[in-house]
């Protein structure tokens, strides 16, 4: 029964605040730092509760690259309290799940559990946060663990290396220029010592948010929280990396080669970073560019002019200026370059016509959709609500984003078509099979 309650909290809309419009919820910071975000929705009898970390892959020593992700996995290693390989079984045993993922700038925690389960919840990630156990014998295993996902989900996976060699290629100097797995050597080759600095340095209460959704009482979290958060020492203030990519002044073309039997076209735009106002112009972009069927790239290029097989543009949503990526796999007897024609004609149009009063509705409601949808579950709450504070220390972001979204004109998605899109702020990576 509390498999089948939890499975329907992913399933059920959430009405209230899907009528309101808003999401209700409370934050505050603990004495050490930790910023706690509560949400409640009684809908159904479940919980997450989720912790994430304000670092990434972009936070590496360039010669220690993969250690972001090397933590998602060995901090499900045990504890102090808690033996090795014993730490998702508390979990599951009461029905829940749980799980963890890394990107470019943060890492990611989260259970989800029957709503009667939150002292659990609260106590395993006080356990992660505060002893987790590092030593020889799960860093070893975690090596092995995580060098073997290198070779599974990129290095030998057709197209798997696509956005490593893109990154590499549009990034000069910015530590976005590697993927987030990094290099195997790099984490082969690294000392216990190393990983045992980068978790001092990163996993600390003031350098993360807290953040509990679900059916809970508000004076029971906050005291559960107090209890189990509150006394875990602070750490040394993280700095975010301040290393600026140049502005690109020059299309850059270059060839890259894969195990794969059809070439691919990447073309990488350079884009603002996520807090940025001019990313609502830009996700737009993607979204008319792009997505579905009826989308024009798609339309024109895959259903009208049968050039490509497939074809899909979207952000890279990067907390620093990332990358708006074009994707496209041509038909046979299709030149790369001819495919890069067709795309730049696209592009084109759209910075020297306005779109329609049509097509503009139809992007809003699009885009309107896109949004609710986002936040229709309490796992996608709890995690947008957590993005929000780390990246833009707004949480009520997630209130405030539709109104964004429906503050750009036509002419705003016209001029961020000419600032962005244009062939001297791009690279175009011809991916192409091994000869």
């Amino acid at each position: 029964m509390k498999k089948l309650l939890i499975a329907l909290a992913f399933c059920l809309p959430v009405l209230a605040w899907a009528e309101s419009g808003k999401i209700d919820f409370v934050e505050y910071k603990l004495d050490n730092g930790l910023h706690v975000i509560l949400q409640e929705d009684h809908t159904t009898p479940n919980i997450i509760v989720s912790v994430m970390y304000h670092v990434g892959s972009k936070n590496e020593n360039p010669e220690l690259t993969g250690f972001a992700h090397f933590f998602e996995h060995l901090m499900f290693e045990g504890t102090k309290n808690i033996k090795r390989h014993e730490f998702d079984k508390y979990v599951t045993k009461v029905g829940g799940n749980l799980n963890a993922n890394t990107f470019f700038d943060r890492t990611y925690y989260y259970e989800l559990l029957p709503s009667n389960e939150l002292a659990l919840g609260l106590w395993l990630e006080s356990e992660r946060m505060l002893h987790p156990t590092i030593e020889s014998i799960g860093i070893k295993t975690q090596k092995d663990v995580v060098c073997q996902e290198m070779g599974q989900s990129r290095d030998n996976r057709p197209y798997g290396r696509l956005l490593t060699e893109t990154l590499k290629k549009a990034y000069t100097v910015h530590p976005y220029n590697h993927d987030v797995l990094g290099k195997e050597e790099h984490i082969r080759n690294a000392s216990d010592q190393d990983f045992i600095d980068f978790h001092n340095t990163f996993y600390v209460p003031n350098n993360a948010v807290l953040t509990i959704v679900g059916d809970f009482n508000m004076a029971e979290a906050k005291k559960l929280v107090h209890d189990y958060f509150n006394d875990i020492p602070s750490g040394a203030p993280v700095v975010q990396p301040t290393i600026v990519e140049p502005k690109k002044t020059a299309e850059v073309r270059d060839t890259a080669y894969d195990n794969i039997q059809m070439p691919a076209l990447i073309m990488a735009y350079h884009i603002p970073g996520i807090t940025s106002n001019d990313m609502y112009a830009v996700n737009m972009l993607n979204t008319l560019l792009a997505q579905g069927q009826s989308s024009r790239l798609y339309s024109t290029i895959v259903n009208d002019k049968q050039m490509a097989m497939e074809l899909a543009a979207m952000p890279l949503p990067l907390e620093q200026p990332g990358l708006s990526i074009v994707l496209a796999l041509p038909n046979m007897n299709v030149e790369l370059s001819q495919l890069e024609n067709e795309i730049d004609k696209e592009i084109d149009k759209l910075q020297k016509e306005p779109i329609s009063d049509k097509e503009f509705q139809k992007l809003q409601n699009q885009i309107e959709n896109q949004l609710v949808s986002s936040n229709a579950t309490i796992e996608d709450r709890a995690y947008n609500l957590a993005q929000a504070y780390t990246y833009f220390k707004n949480t009520n972001e997630i209130n405030e984003e539709l109104a964004k979204f429906r503050s750009i004109t036509k002419e705003d998605l016209q001029k961020a078509a000419k600032k962005y899109f244009t062939k001297d702020n791009r690279l175009v990576l011809y991916y192409l099979p091994k000869k």
